[in-house]
């Protein structure tokens, strides 16, 4: 009488389940999807960093040139502080129209495969799952409407007698600071510890 191998097909052939794959493949799937949502609370995160900056010129010029700078750049000048030597400046800080369309295509694959492996594990629900995909367009909606906002640039003069040195501490958007040290650093002969451009993050 002929043997009988009474062992799973999976096990004699050595694929693993359907259902195994499946599981597998969600799992996989839903963490791509809290990459995703922490990627939105990365682009969209307020990155506000204070900065010392020197210059050797006389604090008259180099309060001009930064108050030009920014005035170019679409900030506004909202008052200050006169008894701490503060200048406040305001601005309302746009998002990035590719970036917002990324978002929405990653967030569209994304749902859709996830709705690909739900109809696996379910069949009986038909092609409906794939209808997540349509809610790709909210990562884009989400990222825009959390990252344009108002901020502010404060500069605040810490010391800078006629003729002497300046020292000032700046406070803005990281962003901001970065174009400041990049684009005024030889009109202006500013100098900081150069730990924002040394900084990945």
């Amino acid at each position: 009488m002929p043997h009988r191998d009474n062992r799973p097909a999976s096990l004699t052939t050595g694929r693993m389940p359907p259902m195994a794959n499946s599981g597998s493949t969600l799992l996989l799937t839903l963490l791509l999807a809290i990459g995703l949502v922490f990627f939105l609370r990365a682009a969209s995160k307020d990155r506000t960093t204070v900065v010392d900056v020197f210059s050797p010129k006389p604090a008259v010029e180099v309060l001009d040139g930064l108050t030009s700078w920014l005035t170019a750049r679409g900030w506004a000048a909202s008052g200050g502080d006169a008894n701490q030597q503060l200048l406040r400046f305001r601005g309302q800080v746009s998002s990035s129209v590719p970036l917002a369309i990324l978002l929405s295509i990653l967030g569209a694959v994304g749902a859709g495969c996830l709705g690909l492996v739900i109809r696996q594990l379910i069949p009986s629900l038909g092609w409906w799952p794939l209808v997540l995909a349509l809610l790709g367009p909210a990562a884009g909606l989400l990222y825009r409407r959390r990252a344009e906002r108002a901020e502010t640039v404060e500069l605040r003069l810490i010391s800078g007698a006629e003729g002497g040195d300046t020292a000032l501490k700046v406070r803005a958007h990281r962003d901001e600071l970065i174009a400041l040290e990049l684009e005024l650093a030889e009109p202006l002969q500013l100098a900081s510890d150069g730990a924002l451009l040394s900084s990945p993050i």
